[in-house]
């Protein structure tokens, strides 16, 4: 069930979102929230750092888990711009993560591509937080690339 702190949480991830989008970056942002408070945040580096697994989930799974001293986040929600990859359900299976809010499908790389139970059978997901907003400043930012790729 959406709340309205999901809708705040998610408004946060945005904003960690515009961050990847002013580092020429794919915009998504993620958020790690425990108890209403943000353990944990990330945006996208995967061209910053040349590493392919620097995605925003990553970072901010990466700073919870260094935020609580511990690599389990049972009793923590990840909120993050757009559906998580294989990769990062991964991860999020290996932290047992108690909950995962996400904005925008991702109907090509998605984890849900796959399968759903990529998940702990411990996480609960809603999808379609902010959608339009979140699809809005990924779609913005292929269109930019494409624009100067045709120049």
């Amino acid at each position: 069930m959406i709340t309205d702190n999901d809708i705040k949480f998610m408004r946060i991830a945005l904003e960690e979102a515009k961050k990847s989008f002013e580092k020429d970056e794919v915009p998504v942002g993620a958020i790690v929230v425990c108890n209403n408070e943000i353990i944990g945040r990330g945006h996208n580096l995967t061209q910053t750092l040349n590493d392919v697994t620097a995605h925003a989930e990553m970072q901010s799974i990466t700073a919870a888990s260094n935020y609580i001293g511990g690599k389990y986040l049972n009793q923590c929600t990840l909120y993050v711009t757009l559906e998580p990859c294989v990769m990062c359900a991964g991860a999020m299976f290996w932290a047992q993560l108690g909950r995962l809010v996400y904005g925008a499908s991702d109907t090509e790389r998605g984890f849900t591509t796959v399968k759903h139970a990529l998940l702990h059978p411990v996480t609960t997901n809603d999808k379609g937080v902010l959608e339009e907003e979140c699809s809005k400043l990924i779609k913005k930012f292929f269109q930019k690339k494409r624009y100067i790729d045709n120049l």
